[in-house]
């Protein structure tokens, strides 16, 4: 549990940013201490902070609100309650040329543009090795309308992306007619925030660019005047914690023809036939948002951005580099009683192009590596929340771990006999068969942390200190 003296959190460790952030964790988030946890899992979902659900409560409570397709009172004032909430986040990211879409989540918002980008008219999809498997799950569209796609390699030393093998990418397909790019603007894994200009430069060669923004967007500012991809996916739990299932896509205005839905639902149509067998789509974003929209939840969406707003989103990235440049340094003296370094990490080394994700592994003294699962499970035990696997972004961790085409053909081939309950299974599975560890431990930065979670968690590291990786159980 945090230490508090005179409304103070008591640390080792001191940050520029403490003054205001630790007031916010005092006043809007005293529940981890009151329950003695740690929370190091921001980039899996932020937490809300008290004040917002006190807010959204308050307007549920004083206000009468129905299903939004109606012109009777409480309809209209869900209707605008929502439209708030959609000009709040086009005003947030600067995004007047661009329709917001409501969506479940990034994944949801992802789905769309899979669903309805024309690959099947001579297309093509490009990612980066780095990406979501929301991302990565658009090329099974891809496959599905015939066409074809490709992935641009990691570079190992550091998680960026080969830039010269991803203009050959670029500068390749010349014949194909619609082509997409698909990227994140900083990774949910290794933290690497990639490079804007590769939206300028893909537009330019022809390329349609979607920009997966859900790990960005919650401590750093995304302006779509200054860089204009064609789709961008945000979640908003991961802005500020709740409400959890609502995410938007912004399409650029200009690109929205591109998309072809292939089929209707309630909410998405002026007309419907049943004896002509005809429709007509809603011409704007509406066509997209199938059925009810959560209309008792969108309205917290404003209040949310409000929350940010008040603290400013430079000063929330400016607090997560303080934290994140703390931890690597932090991470990088434990040493065991031999020199042998107890943590291996993954990816930038300083906080350049970095936002505060960080992936790591755990070595003995003779450098064997601790179980991730293993790792998490003493983590449980202090009440220190982190996540381990490999994250929903299978090409950093086959470029991690050095993992070739032939051990994954190999790897697929035998599963046709052997089958896994959970991906832990298929991971350890992995490592037996290829001789090597499978997966790393993540842990990530957010609002609420302070330099006494820090600590916290550099104290659990440290018990690892000249402890054998074989004779753990």
């Amino acid at each position: 549990m945090g230490i508090f003296v005179k409304n103070k959190i008591k640390s080792r460790y001191s940050l520029p940013t403490d003054a205001v952030f630790n007031k916010l964790r005092l006043t809007e988030f005293s529940r981890l201490d009151k329950l003695g946890q740690t929370y190091l899992d921001y980039t899996g979902g932020n937490l809300h902070p008290k004040s917002l659900l006190h807010e959204h409560y308050n307007l549920l409570q004083e206000s009468i609100l129905g299903n939004p397709h109606s012109t009777n009172p409480s309809s209209q004032m869900a209707t605008k309650l929502v439209e708030g909430a959609r000009k709040k986040i086009i005003d947030f990211f600067n995004a007047e040329d661009y329709y917001c879409i409501f969506t479940s989540n990034a994944s949801g918002a992802l789905k769309i543009v899979g669903e309805c980008y024309p690959f099947e008219d001579n297309g093509h999809y490009l990612m980066t090795s780095d990406n979501h498997n929301s991302v990565n799950g658009i090329r099974e569209y891809c496959k599905s309308k015939g066409a074809e796609y490709t992935y641009s390699p990691i570079r190992q030393e550091d998680l960026r992306i080969d830039e010269d093998r991803l203009m050959e990418n670029l500068d390749s397909f010349k014949d194909k007619k619609n082509k997409l790019f698909g990227f994140p603007a900083q990774s949910n894994v290794s933290g690497v925030k990639h490079d804007w200009a590769w939206v300028k430069t893909a537009k330019e060669k022809g390329w349609d660019v979607v920009l997966d923004a859900a790990a960005f967007v919650p401590t750093c500012k995304l302006d779509l005047k200054e860089v204009q991809p064609d789709f961008v996916t945000v979640s908003f739990y991961k802005i500020f914690g709740f409400p959890t299932g609502i995410g938007c896509l912004l399409v650029k205005k200009d690109s929205f023809p591109k998309l072809k839905k292939h089929w209707f639902a309630g909410g998405t149509v002026d007309y419907v036939s049943v004896k002509e067998s005809n429709h007509l789509l809603i011409a704007n974003h509406e066509r997209f948002e199938n059925g009810t929209l959560n209309y008792l939840d969108i309205p917290a969406i404003t209040l949310g951005l409000e929350f940010i707003e008040s603290i400013g989103i430079e000063n929330i990235r400016k607090r997560v580099m303080d934290l994140t440049g703390l931890f690597l340094k932090e991470m990088s003296s434990l040493k065991h009683d031999n020199g042998t370094p107890i943590v291996r990490m993954f990816g930038p080394m300083n906080t350049e192009n970095r936002g505060g994700t960080v992936i790591l592994n755990f070595q003995d003294t003779e450098g064997n590596t601790f179980p991730f699962d293993w790792i998490e499970n003493q983590a449980n035990k202090q009440l220190i929340s982190i996540r381990s696997g490999c994250f929903c972004n299978p090409g950093i961790d086959e470029t991690n771990h050095c993992v070739s085409n032939e051990e994954m053909a190999q790897y697929y081939t035998s599963r046709k006999e052997k089958e896994f309950d959970s991906t832990t299974g298929y991971l350890r599975y992995m490592s037996k068969m290829i001789g090597r560890m499978r997966g790393a431990t993540r842990v990530s930065f957010g609002i609420a942390t302070t330099t006494k979670d820090i600590e916290t968690f550099v104290n659990f590291v440290s018990k690892l200190k000249n402890k054998s990786a074989s004779s753990i159980k």
